[in-house]
C-alpha cells in the first residue's frame, strides 16, 4: 500500500503534514524547530539543546513537569525531544484516541513554557551531567573529537550540547531571545502520523498554534571548506580498549550524489555482510565492532569509519580500513554486490518505516529541510538507478587523504603513530 500525506500552511507560516495510517492504533505528533547549535553565537553554544529540556519544565496551565509528563503516559503513551546542529524536534506517541490531547500539549509547551529562572537553575545540573556522560562515553567522546577535527572552529564544528562553563552561564532572558529569533512559523513543521485524518489535525492544530509568531528566520553561518580541525585528536585515557575513527568531510544533503553515497557506505561497512566487517572482524579478528555511516548537514557532512581495537592492533586496523576505502576508489563494485547492497539498503529503508512514528519524522523533517517529501518508492528507484561507476566516482571524490581525519580515545595514545598510520 502506497504511503500518502497532505500538507498546509498556516496563516503564520507553520506547515502541517499528516501520514494516515488507519490501521494502527496510534497518533505520532513531531513538532520540528529548524534551531540547532548552528543557530547559536559561540557564547549560548548548547542553548538549543538547553531549551529543548526548558520546554519540558512546566506551561502556565501546567506548571509542573510531571503535569505535562502524565498527561502523555497516563494514556500509555511516550514523549521525549532531541537536538542536533540543525534542528529541535519534540514528539509524543499516542493512542489515536487521545491525538487531542497529544497536539495539546505540544502547543502548550511550545507557547507558554514558563521557563522559570528557578527551573534553569535546576536543570542546568541535568544538562551538565549528560554532557560529563558523554565525555565519559569513550565512543561518544571520540566522535565529538571527530566532529571538531572534520569541521573545525565553525559553527558546525560546535557541540550540540555546549559546554559544562558555557551552560553554567546561561540564564533566561538568553532563553527568551533564542526563542523570539527562531521559533517562528515558517520555521516549524507540525508532522502527525498514524490513525487521523489531515482535517481532524487541522481542526485541532488551528486554534492551539494561532499565537505563533510569523515573521524572517535568521540565516546560520555557512559551511567554509577551508577551516578544518587537527588531523589527529586523541584523549588517552586508562582503559582498556581503543575507540578510534576516521572522518572526511562530504557534500551536503540535497547532492544528487547522496544516492551512490547510500550504497557506497552500504558496501563498505553496513552489516554483517560489509567488507569492513569481512576483513576486520570475520578475517583478522581484530575489532568487534567496526562499521561505517555518514550524517548530513544542508552543506555540508562527514562520512566515518569506526572500530573498537586493542590497543596493539590500532595500526593494523587504520591500515585495513584505508585498504578497503582505497579498493573502493580504485574497482568498481562487482555486480553481485551491488545488486546485494541494493536488495539491503532498500529493504531496510522500507522497514524502517513501519511504524507512524518512523513516518511522521522522515516527513516532518524532510519538510522542514528540503521543503518536499520525496516518496518511498522514488527514493527507492534513485537507488536502484545507481550503478558501480557512480560510486566509485564518489569514492573517488570523498576519500582524498588530505582531507582524512582520525580521532581515538584510549591508553597510551601516540599522534605521530596514527599520523604515520593515515600516511602510509
Amino acid at each position: 500500500m502506497a504511503v500518502t500525506w497532505q500538507t498546509s500552511t498556516l496563516p503564520h507560516g507553520l506547515r502541517v503534514v499528516t501520514t494516515p495510517v488507519p490501521t494502527t492504533q496510534a497518533a505520532a505528533v513531531s513538532l520540528f524547530v529548524g534551531a540547532g547549535s548552528r543557530s547559536e553565537p559561540q557564547r549560548l553554544n548548547g542553548i538549543t539543546h538547553f531549551l529543548e529540556h526548558m520546554i519540558f519544565k512546566g506551561t502556565e496551565r501546567r506548571p509542573r513537569a510531571t503535569m505535562i509528563a502524565e498527561e502523555i503516559e497516563g494514556a500509555g503513551g511516550t514523549l521525549n525531544a532531541y537536538t542536533n546542529k540543525e534542528f529541535t524536534c519534540y514528539w509524543n506517541v499516542t493512542p489515536y484516541d487521545r491525538l487531542e490531547t497529544a497536539i495539546d500539549i505540544t502547543a502548550d509547551m511550545l507557547l507558554h513554557s514558563t521557563l522559570a529562572q528557578e527551573e534553569i537553575d535546576r536543570e542546568r545540573t541535568v544538562v551538565q551531567q549528560e554532557l560529563k556522560r558523554n565525555h565519559d562515553n569513550p565512543g561518544s567522546w571520540t566522535s565529538r573529537l571527530l566532529g571538531v577535527a572534520v569541521y573545525g572552529e565553525q559553527p558546525c564544528g560546535w557541540d550540540v550540547g555546549g559546554s559544562v562553563e558555557l551552560v553554567e552561564a546561561m540564564e533566561r532572558p538568553d532563553f527568551v531571545s533564542h526563542m523570539g529569533d527562531w521559533y517562528l512559523g515558517p520555521n516549524m513543521v507540525l508532522s502527525v502520523a498514524g490513525n487521523c485524518t489531515h482535517e481532524q489535525v487541522l481542526e485541532l492544530a488551528e486554534p492551539r498554534f494561532a499565537e505563533v509568531a510569523g515573521g524572517a528566520v535568521p540565516a546560520v553561518t555557512p559551511y567554509d571548506a577551508a577551516i578544518a580541525g587537527p588531523r589527529v585528536s586523541v584523549d588517552s585515557r586508562d582503559i582498556d580498549q581503543c575507540s578510534v575513527m576516521l572522518g572526511m568531510p562530504l557534500f551536503g544533503r540535497d547532492d544528487p550524489r547522496r544516492y551512490a553515497l547510500r550504497l557506497l557506505n552500504d558496501v563498505l561497512g553496513s552489516g554483517m555482510s560489509s567488507r569492513l566487517f569481512t576483513e576486520v572482524r570475520e578475517r583478522r579478528g581484530l575489532a568487534y565492532s567496526v562499521h561505517s555511516g555518514y550524517g548530513y548537514l544542508a552543506d555540508a557532512g562527514v562520512f566515518t569509519i569506526a572500530a573498537g581495537v586493542e590497543r596493539d592492533k590500532l595500526g593494523e586496523t587504520i591500515g585495513v580500513c584505508l585498504d578497503e576505502i582505497g579498493r573502493l576508489a580504485d574497482e568498481p563494485v562487482p555486480e553481485d554486490e551491488l545488486r546485494r547492497a541494493k536488495d539491503h539498503a532498500i529493504g531496510r529503508f522500507r522497514l524502517s518505516l513501519e511504524t507512524a512514528f518512523s513516518l511522521g519524522q522522515r516527513h516532518g523533517e524532510q519538510l522542514l529541510a528540503r521543503g518536499e517529501i520525496e516518496t518511498i518508492d522514488e527514493f527507492a528507484a534513485r537507488l536502484e538507478a545507481v550503478d558501480a561507476g557512480q560510486i566509485r566516482a564518489v569514492a573517488q571524490d570523498v576519500f582524498v587523504n588530505e582531507r582524512l581525519h582520525c580521532a581515538a580515545v584510549g591508553p597510551s595514545l601516540d599522534e605521530d603513530e596514527i599520523a604515520n598510520a593515515l600516511d602510509r
